[in-house]
């Protein structure tokens, strides 16, 4: 009779880590972006970490929070991002800022 009782707790421990693994992902947020001078990027934020994840140009980039007076800025590998409430600004390998909207 033990082994049926373990194979119960065995199957529900199972069972929680399957549904707590299926959850939504619906708090992570992706958005596209198309800059002035024809860049496109995807940007995304995941809950509880500081940093936002960029794909430009093909390429995956991370990008630590920096501070910023005036809204937010992400900067890494090259390449530096600034959120306000205005809009949104990107520099990346060497070109000037230009503005990108959604």
């Amino acid at each position: 009779m033990k082994w049926h009782k373990a194979a119960i707790g065995g199957a529900a421990v199972f069972a929680a880590g399957f549904i707590a693994q299926a959850s939504p992902a619906s708090a992570q947020t992706f958005d596209s972006y198309r800059c002035a001078d024809g860049t496109h990027f995807i940007l995304a934020f995941y809950p509880g970490d500081k940093r936002a994840y960029l794909q430009i140009d093909g390429h995956p980039v991370t990008l630590k929070k920096s501070f910023a007076l005036p809204g937010k800025r992400y900067s890494g590998g090259g390449v530096s991002l600034v959120m306000t409430a205005t809009g949104i600004r990107l520099r990346h390998a060497r070109r000037p800022a230009t503005a990108c909207e959604l």
